[in-house]
């Protein structure tokens, strides 16, 4: 081999190896923008990990506080139409990562307390009065406040006599307290009477007749 071709040989290795340091450059500089990417990513992801954290806790936060609020309103409902110390009591769990709520009405018999279902307490009239609490409960703290009239459809069907009067007097409180206007439909005489304005419908021959009951005033 002559110096000549020897210097060819050379100078062609020498391009080679530029050339091959240029594409090992190029993919550093690759790696590294990568790198950047990736930490940048991860930072993001710390960042979101940290939102959903605190966005969490104050979900929970939020439906902890709603649900002592509804156990207090309906729990003091109880209380004022049966008078009582029964408490109501929200059990709260989860199925399939969704949140479960089941309802429980804890009754005081001195030395001890039951807890059961609220359908399985005192004839079907707790569930009547924890379904009208409840109604009343969810519509007041609804976010935005929802407007217009509470309908009820034969309220307190199943509570006796003995506290159809709390329950009546339950009912005004509440539309004096939330100032919303209540129409209900009931077969009770009482809870008609207690009303501002009462309708009797009579079905004659598949004719709805609507009469305005009158509510007897006292002569001076």
């Amino acid at each position: 081999m002559t110096y000549d071709e020897a210097y060819k040989r050379f100078e062609a290795f020498s391009k080679e190896v530029s050339r091959r340091e240029g594409i090992r450059d190029s993919i550093l500089d690759q790696v590294e923008k990568k790198r950047q990417g990736i930490r940048k990513v991860e930072a993001e992801e710390k960042k979101l990990s940290g939102v959903v954290f605190l966005l969490q806790k104050a979900a929970d936060f939020s439906r902890n506080q709603a649900t002592h609020q509804i156990e207090d309103i309906v729990t003091q409902s109880i209380a004022y139409i049966m008078q009582n110390s029964s408490r109501f009591i929200v059990d709260l769990s989860e199925k399939r990562g969704l949140p479960i709520a089941e309802f429980f009405v804890e009754s005081d018999y001195g030395e001890y307390k039951v807890k059961t279902k609220p359908e399985m307490s005192r004839g079907g009239g707790v569930v009547d009065i924890v379904s009208l609490a409840l109604r009343i409960a969810f519509l007041e703290n609804h976010r935005p406040k929802m407007d217009g009239p509470l309908f009820l459809d034969e309220p307190g069907k199943h509570i006796s006599d003995d506290y159809i009067f709390n329950m009546g007097e339950f009912v005004k409180e509440c539309s004096r307290l939330f100032s919303r206007q209540i129409i209900m439909v009931t077969h009770n005489d009482y809870l008609t009477n207690i009303c501002d304005k009462a309708f009797r419908v009579d079905i004659r021959n598949g004719i709805s007749e609507v009469v305005e009951l009158i509510a007897e005033t006292d002569e001076s």
